[in-house]
């Protein structure tokens, strides 16, 4: 009996290009396993006058049909639409007007919006529709149409997704709001640690802020010349720390090269079942792991709490930290520890080939650092300066000794990329796909952005000033 049982465990883990690695019994969730066969994406522009909204999401839903030939139309179930404004759109209901031009009448569809992590939240509400069994195969597309309005009045727009009774009358652009939690993170972090023996607090501030100033413009340097070689981008750039440094001042410390800009663009996956992967391509992408965080609207909300512990760290680690204050994001360590947990994930700066985070500011890349987990809190600094999120390969015009540890935004991120808000999360998830099929030379024009043997990514949608959050675990499973 038992020798039987053990031969019947080991079959159970045999792997073929569906199996996956096996799922720890403590990590199973109820639901089937769902896989992405296909992604597109338009490139991402200031604008893209040649395209309405409705043609940049046939573009993004065509290329991904290209990718798996045998995909009928009548095999699509039913879609999930994202866009963030009705305001950028000047339209209402626009997700009909989408699945209208799709040809996908009179499927079931949803609209979903979720602030900045919008894209993030439609690829998880279609994982949901094949894990629940309601959809055998699900799209979901997004997109934003940004240009047709003034950087200002965009910028209004995408304010009032903060309260609007408190924090919009304060500060109204994002920009400041992220200027006060970075500010409150070098304090916390850099004033409070490397420059604590300076006893003016004024003048050991203003070291501090200048020094995380140059490691904000590392990673500004090192996504905008990733994005070099990707053709998708919107704004890739040969920059150097200085040309960061001196561009304009937005919010101090952020200058105009440390900010994501807005954009047009459209993004599109295809997700299905097991067996419907099976009918369709031979290089499938499993969906390994969803997680999801909220946190208050308003930042004076957020009570002091117990840090969040991933499976690698103790409460000792954070013993004296006020968390999360207003320099960490709590709702994305808690939609991170329940990725890392669905996937079976322990330790995601040695399990996790790459990560592709949402950088709309070059210092909340470093602070999402800390709060994934790839290092620990206060180390967001030093996790730059010793190269770990660089590619290897790339010149970037400072030494990164420990290139390619784990690479993060090898797309170029937002700041690069752009960010047309209802297609990011997708557009992340696109790339990731590509990454892990090894296909970013076929789909990028050279492989100089090819993470070598990548395995595992994770991908991560932020909101508001991390109101909300999601992170997906996508792993490759053919040998």
């Amino acid at each position: 009996m038992a020798q039987g049982s053990s031969k019947a465990g080991a079959k159970s883990r045999e792997r073929d290009v569906f199996s996956g690695t096996p799922t720890p019994s403590s990590t199973k969730r109820s639901g089937r396993r769902v896989y992405m066969v296909a992604g597109g994406v338009t490139k991402f522009a200031k604008a893209h006058p040649d395209m309405d909204f409705r043609l940049m999401c046939k573009k993004a839903f065509d290329k991904a049909r290209s990718e798996v030939p045998n995909l009928r139309m009548d095999d699509i179930d039913g879609t999930r639409i994202s866009y963030f404004s009705d305001h950028f759109s000047r339209q209402l209901k626009a997700a009909s007007m989408v699945q209208d031009f799709l040809g996908l009448n009179p499927r079931g569809s949803v609209r979903i919006e979720w602030g900045g992590a919008t894209g993030g939240e439609c690829f998880q509400a279609a994982w949901e529709a094949v894990a629940s069994g309601r959809m055998d195969t699900c799209l979901a597309v997004g997109y934003e149409t940004m240009s047709r309005v003034q950087t200002w009045k965009g910028n209004e727009f995408i304010a009032l997704a903060s309260d609007v009774n408190y924090d919009f009358p304060l500060g109204g652009f994002y920009t400041g709001y992220y200027a006060l939690m970075v500010t409150r993170h070098i304090y916390e972090y850099v004033r409070k640690t490397k420059f604590a023996n300076i006893k003016d607090e004024r003048e050991a501030q203003r070291k501090a802020t200048e020094y995380a100033s140059r490691v904000m413009a590392m990673v500004s340097v090192k996504n905008h010349r990733n994005a070099l070689n990707n053709p998708y981008a919107q704004y890739p750039k040969n920059l150097t720390l200085d040309a960061v440094l001196n561009s304009e001042m937005v919010s101090y410390p952020i200058t105009r090269e440390d900010i994501c800009t807005m954009s047009d663009g459209a993004a599109a996956t295809i997700l299905c079942t097991e067996e419907k992967a099976k009918e369709l391509t031979d290089n499938p992408i499993l969906v390994k792991g969803v997680g999801c965080g909220t946190d208050t609207m308003r930042l004076a909300d957020r009570p002091f709490g117990k840090v969040l512990l991933m499976p690698h760290e103790k409460a000792s680690d954070y013993a004296d930290l006020q968390y999360p204050g207003v320099h960490s994001f709590r709702a994305g360590r808690a939609a991170s520890i329940e990725a890392y947990r669905h996937a079976g994930i322990e330790n995601p700066n040695k399990e996790l080939s790459f990560v592709e985070l949402h950088d709309a500011y070059a210092s909340s890349e470093i602070q999402t650092y800390e709060d994934m987990g790839l290092c620990r809190y206060g180390e967001g600094y030093s996790f730059v300066e010793r190269g770990d999120p660089f590619l290897k390969g790339v010149d970037y015009g400072f030494p990164v000794p420990k290139a390619g540890t784990t690479p993060v935004n090898p797309s170029g991120g937002l700041i690069a990329c752009g960010h047309p808000v209802g297609a990011t999360g997708l557009m992340q998830a696109v790339i990731a796909y590509w990454q892990l099929q090894h296909t970013i030379g076929k789909n990028f024009g050279s492989e100089k952005l090819q993470i070598p043997n990548a395995k595992r990514g994770a991908i991560h949608s932020h909101a508001g000033t991390g109101s909300s959050v999601t992170v997906s675990i996508l792993e490759r499973v053919r040998p």
